[in-house]
């Protein structure tokens, strides 16, 4: 076998219908695109047109779309820290624990949308803490000791 004697298998290679080659072809004058217009041209991308009818995509019930940046920012509290903050005497075992208490501990720097109580560090006092959340591991924890854990559920303003 020489390399000018390679063919495609019989039926493998389907010869292109010729267009615009006069009318005894089946495809002469308008080349299979019908009239004038903007489809007739060259470079045309109509993408989602349907032939005038509705297309699919406004045809479709619109849907929420949540943006990042609007999302609640929580601010995370541990509860190591927590007991940190005790045992330097930044905060008082007999007081409620809340967002502004956390901020005058030197916690946070802002409460932001609200403070989130989170389980790690281990906590040996019992508290009554204020938040907007906690996993049920922190609740768990801070309740095993005798302390309390409030949830506020409404969020303070921004500050």
């Amino acid at each position: 076998m020489k390399l000018n004697e390679i063919r495609d298998n019989k039926g493998a290679h389907y010869r292109a219908k010729r267009v615009g080659r006069g009318i005894g072809s089946g495809k002469g004058k308008t080349s299979a695109r019908g009239g004038k217009g903007q489809t007739a041209r060259t470079g045309v991308a109509l993408n989602g047109f349907e032939g005038g009818q509705t297309p699919l995509h406004r045809r479709l019930p619109k849907r929420g779309f949540n943006h990042k940046d609007f999302r609640p920012k929580f601010h995370v509290v541990n509860l190591g820290r927590l007991q940190l903050a005790l045992e330097a005497g930044r905060l008082k075992s007999d007081v409620t624990v809340d967002g502004a208490a956390l901020v005058a501990a030197g916690l946070l720097r802002r409460v932001g949308d609200g403070v989130r109580l989170l389980a790690k560090g281990e906590l040996k006092t019992p508290l009554t803490i204020e938040v907007v959340g906690a996993s049920k591991a922190a609740v768990a924890a801070v309740e095993k000791l005798g302390g309390k854990v409030v949830l506020t559920g409404a969020r303070p303003a921004e500050g």
